[in-house]
């Protein structure tokens, strides 16, 4: 039976990159969730999509094909994975994803990509709503100022820079509309291993989530 992981956690907790190394580590596919709300983000800044309006939002995802290829993602066959990485579309991604119409789409999406394989998940409602049933479930995060550093370092290096100040600043806002959303609030599963990553090198993170799997899978084959 295909194992599923999921990682949740608030923006800059370091899911996506745990998720990906996780992902390679343990020979499963990689499902990032984010880049979806992204690309459905990228069409709405495109258009010109009036983000006050849930209706338009949910009208420009629906008129969209979002598929994932290994690293590239591609909205309507076209490549869009450097293009959905600029600051102007992360901030437009955190007010798409909480329309219920988007979420559900991509919920649906994410589970026909994901059936038949073994993957490592990231996202906000993975553990919750996506696949709640999963093998293995984790729910990462740290502390507000780390996240912030985190996240400027990320697009120091794309070229996008960005002050401290500003980044902490969106990051408390997109941890309220995450926390406050209708469907599929930003929440640890019940179930899901809560770990802090404040302080922790991302490779001693990866070694504790692929601890924990292994001894998972191989409490399973006991079974």
């Amino acid at each position: 039976m295909p194992a599923i992981v999921t990682i949740d956690g608030p923006a800059g907790s370091g899911k996506s990159t745990a998720a990906r190394l996780l992902a390679g580590r343990l020979g499963f596919d990689f499902l990032d969730t984010g880049a979806m709300y992204r690309a459905v983000a990228l069409s709405c800044v495109a258009e010109g999509t009036c983000l006050n309006d849930a209706d338009a939002i949910a009208g420009t995802a629906l008129g969209r094909s979002i598929s994932l290829e290994g690293e590239r993602v591609l909205l309507d066959g076209r490549d869009v994975t450097a293009e959905i990485r600029s600051s102007e579309v992360t901030e437009a991604a955190s007010v798409v994803a909480v329309v219920p119409e988007v979420r559900e789409l991509l919920v649906s999406s994410q589970r026909g990509w994901a059936s038949g394989r073994n993957v490592v998940t990231e996202g906000r409602d993975q553990g919750t709503i996506v696949f709640p049933d999963a093998m293995c479930k984790f729910f990462l995060t740290a502390d507000p100022a780390e996240r912030a550093a985190r996240r400027q370092r990320e697009l120091q290096e794309v070229g996008q820079p960005v002050s401290l100040d500003e980044m902490l600043g969106l990051i408390h806002e997109r941890d309220e509309r995450d926390a406050t959303r209708e469907t599929g609030p930003l929440v640890a599963a019940e179930d899901a291993a809560v770990i802090d990553t404040t302080g922790l090198t991302m490779e001693e993170v990866v070694e504790l989530l692929e601890d924990r799997v292994r001894q998972r899978m191989a409490q399973q084959q006991q079974q």
